[in-house]
């Protein structure tokens, strides 16, 4: 008789917090992997990966309590969403966007910042995917049998308004805007309504796509260190903000990459700060 652990109880161990097309053609079908859409709802498409659920960061997997869009759940209702989706304990996820890194950067830090950390993001997301000649199809159905995975928020992984403040003020610190250069200068208007042009006094400038190649890939990884070195120093704490908390997380993801330990991400980014109020905005002009 074999004395070997059961396949099923086994972990599909990932390459990284990032894995490519390949891999994951690989390791399709796998029942330890769990796919998930994470488009938000201007990227999402009909079309999907074979066996990819949908994964609602403005549903389940937000706080429903909160004034801002997809706020980070508490540990019951986040912990709820996951086995919905048949997340377990011995569960690898991989989540993909429809628009390449977008909204999947959030799911991989919502997931590390719950201590699950079998989670990865799909590189160029489903355009890359489906560039590359691979099969795609419908949305899966979200399992019959729940999962069974426990996620507790830790703290320190996302921060609030006043947090950020403080990092502004903070030499050791940086503040960087994963926002368009346009958006950040207060040029460009800000897709939600009644916000401030502009930025936080001090923020540095990072727009997401900077990290990313013309075919939606992270660039390799001397040039992520070279750009988010030039914009966060060696050495300092980062702090990553957006407009709402989805694409801030990519700049988290490059910054992991390149072996930054002190991270965190402002939840309420722009869609807070520049609301009407006290907070000081750097606009146009």
């Amino acid at each position: 008789m074999s004395t070997g652990t059961p396949h099923s109880e086994t972990f599909l161990e990932l390459p990284g917090p990032v894995v490519g097309t390949g891999w994951l053609a690989g390791h399709l079908g796998d029942p330890r992997l769990v796919l998930v859409d994470a488009s938000s709802t201007l990227n999402r498409t009909e079309e999907a990966i074979p066996g990819a659920l949908l994964l609602d960061l403005d549903g389940p997997f937000a706080d429903p309590s909160a004034e801002l869009p997809h706020t980070m759940p508490p540990a019951g209702r986040l912990t709820a969403a996951a086995r919905a989706l048949g997340i377990s304990r011995t569960s690898t996820v991989v989540a993909y966007d429809g628009k390449g890194i977008f909204a999947s950067a959030r799911v991989w830090w919502m997931l590390r910042a719950a201590g699950f950390d079998r989670a990865a993001v799909l590189d160029g997301g489903l355009p890359a995917w489906a560039a590359e000649g691979r099969p795609v199809g419908t949305h899966a159905d979200p399992p019959a049998e729940p999962g069974d995975v426990e996620l507790v928020p830790q703290e320190g992984f996302f921060v609030g308004a006043d947090d950020v403040a403080d990092a502004l003020g903070e030499p050791g610190a940086v503040v960087l805007d994963a926002r368009s250069a346009g958006r950040f200068a207060g040029t460009e208007p800000e897709p939600r309504p009644g916000l401030r042009p502009g930025h936080m006094p001090g923020a540095v400038s990072l727009p997401y796509t900077e990290l990313q190649g013309p075919d939606g890939r992270l660039l390799p990884l001397p040039e992520l260190r070279a750009r988010i070195a030039a914009a966060a120093p060696e050495g300092r704490r980062v702090v990553t903000s957006c407009g709402s908390g989805l694409t801030a997380c990519v700049l988290a993801l490059g910054a992991h990459l390149t072996g930054r330990t002190e991270v965190a991400v402002y939840d309420g980014s722009w869609a807070e700060w520049g609301r009407p109020g006290p907070r000081p905005v750097a606009g146009p002009g």
